[in-house]
């Protein structure tokens, strides 16, 4: 059955055209990866099925009365809930049908016995489903999920304002899965999850009897949860059966086959016009050439798609920095209260040092403290001498309204516009993006515009706060190599092992300095 019917979908933003012509059918129980490059229009497909977007043509339909849950990050939490209460909103329809129930039991003591009847049919029913849903057992559900991605350890009653934005996507993520729709979408999911939470959600994902559309650039995550990959390039939308390796290796063959007819056509399409242009003017062989003109005409000509900038990453190296690179001396972070025990730590030049652990325990609180951008809560921080830092936050909260030019040319005012976009380009930006404004690029590119500006700034110590969250594979691959290669020191915080463990010189497991329980 299908649970999602999308027919002739176009749409774009401006003169940049995103979708042409796209079709797409959903059925029940079918796992999907949707993949695709950076600024391709994953998320825009997402929101104009969940019409958050109206599309410029085409149609979505849906089945009736299909329950669709969306993992939205940008959802709002309201201030004042509890973790707890935020979970128990998902349930928040049977808590309607219990209020539905207790006001028809209030009705029966003045009720004829004909309406009595009627009345208890109908809190039957009503019973009937708070028990099939699992009414009764709400508060043990919603412990199950919750430690499931480690919301128990963050503590239930704690206030959701006061959460980390790793914190806050658990909280959002665990309310949909307990919310059990008939299709979730899920919008890179593992994003802000640590390593233990995303194995758990690999096996319920694994599990999970209803159907999903995920959109991931973890690929070992992918394909460990998908049956399908829907593929987004060009403004087309293609289906392939199997997971992403699968997907792999029939799109290089595709590719290739098309490739080899381009160049038969233009072999073909070559020869055709030589021999019109030799024999038109001749009276004897002048129908064979009107032949061969019709011919062309006729022609349904191949045409290849255009080379995509790959992303080449090259850090510049600024002059060698003294040994010390940081020393930290009985150093507590925090803001309002601590979250770390007494820290001595040491780093020196030419390491490469991966910070790992649950989210909320203070990774980022750290960095921060270390480049001298929060006070810490007691000890001190000594930098070294000759630093010459780039730093790559997590999130950049505010709204951008500069195109990708001039944000760069505002670091960079020496480069003439020919450098800058040259300097976009080299990141895997297209000129459509390098145009546009950053606000309306998707994640991805803006994490391209941020490398950007950092890959051409000289520097000797490289700060990356999860730098990979929403890059696509290409750039993540191209990312890695390019750190590996790196003479400088790096101090990086990452929940994929397949990203930093072939970059790190030495790992740090911040769970060991938290003040949390674990």
């Amino acid at each position: 059955m299908s649970i999602l019917t999308v027919k002739n979908l176009s749409h774009g933003f401006g003169d940049r055209a995103i979708f042409n012509d796209v079709s797409f059918r959903l059925l029940k129980g079918e796992h999907i990866g949707l993949i695709g490059a950076n600024g391709e229009g994953k998320s825009t497909f997402m929101n104009i099925i969940t019409r958050k977007l109206e599309p410029d043509e085409g149609k979505v339909e849906w089945a009736k009365r299909v329950r669709v849950g969306y993992l939205d990050q940008h959802t709002s939490l309201e201030r004042g809930m509890t973790i707890r209460d935020v979970l128990k909103t998902a349930f928040q329809y049977l808590f309607d049908m219990e209020t539905e129930m207790n006001e028809l039991f209030g009705k029966m003591g003045d009720a004829s016995p004909e309406e009595l009847e009627k009345l208890l049919d109908e809190t039957g029913t009503l019973q009937d489903a708070l028990t099939n849903n699992d009414f009764y057992i709400i508060d043990a559900k919603v412990e199950e999920i919750a430690r499931g991605l480690g919301l128990d350890e963050i503590g239930l009653e704690r206030e959701v304002q006061d959460l980390s934005g790793g914190q806050r996507t658990k909280v959002l993520l665990a309310k949909l899965l307990l919310e059990k729709p008939d299709i979730l979408l899920l919008d890179e999911p593992t994003n802000y999850l640590d390593e233990q939470h995303i194995v758990w959600l690999k096996r319920y994902l694994q599990e999970y009897e209803n159907a999903f559309i995920l959109i991931s650039h973890d690929i070992p995550f992918l394909n460990s949860v998908i049956n399908l990959i829907y593929h987004m390039e060009n403004q087309e939308l293609n289906r392939y059966a199997g997971d992403y390796d699968d997907f792999q290796k029939v799109y290089e063959m595709k590719r290739q086959q098309l490739e080899s007819a381009y160049k038969r056509q233009q072999q073909e399409i070559s020869e055709l016009k030589d021999f019109v242009a030799r024999n038109k003017a001749r009276v004897s062989t002048r129908n064979m050439a009107m032949s061969r003109q019709k011919k062309l005409d006729k022609m349904d000509i191949i045409e290849l798609a255009g080379e995509k900038p790959k992303p080449e990453f090259h850090f510049k190296q600024a002059r060698t920095s003294g040994k010390l690179i940081f020393e930290a001396k009985d150093l507590v972070i925090g803001y309002d209260e601590p979250l770390s025990k007494p820290l001595n730590l040491r780093m020196e030049r030419g390491q490469k040092i991966a910070l790992y652990g649950a989210n909320g325990i203070g990774k980022t609180t750290l960095l921060r403290s270390i480049l001298g951008e929060i006070k810490p809560v007691s000890g001190e921080v000594e930098l070294g001498e000759h630093l010459h830092i780039g730093y790559f936050e997590q999130e950049i909260k505010n709204a951008n309204y500069n195109t990708c030019i001039e944000e760069v040319w505002t670091d960079f005012p020496s480069f003439t516009q020919y450098e800058v976009r040259a300097a976009l380009a080299k990141c895997g930006l297209m000129t459509k993006h390098i145009e546009s404004k950053v606000e309306v690029l998707s994640g991805g590119e803006k994490a391209k515009v941020r490398l950007c500006k950092l890959i051409n700034k000289e520097t000797n110590l490289l700060v990356f706060d999860e730098p990979t969250n929403h890059l696509d594979a290409e750039a993540k691959a191209e990312l890695k190599r390019a750190l590996q290669e790196y003479k400088g020191s790096i101090l990086l915080i990452s929940h994929e092992p397949e990203f930093y463990q072939d970059i790190a010189t030495d790992l740090w497991n911040c769970e060991s300095w938290t003040t949390k329980v674990f």
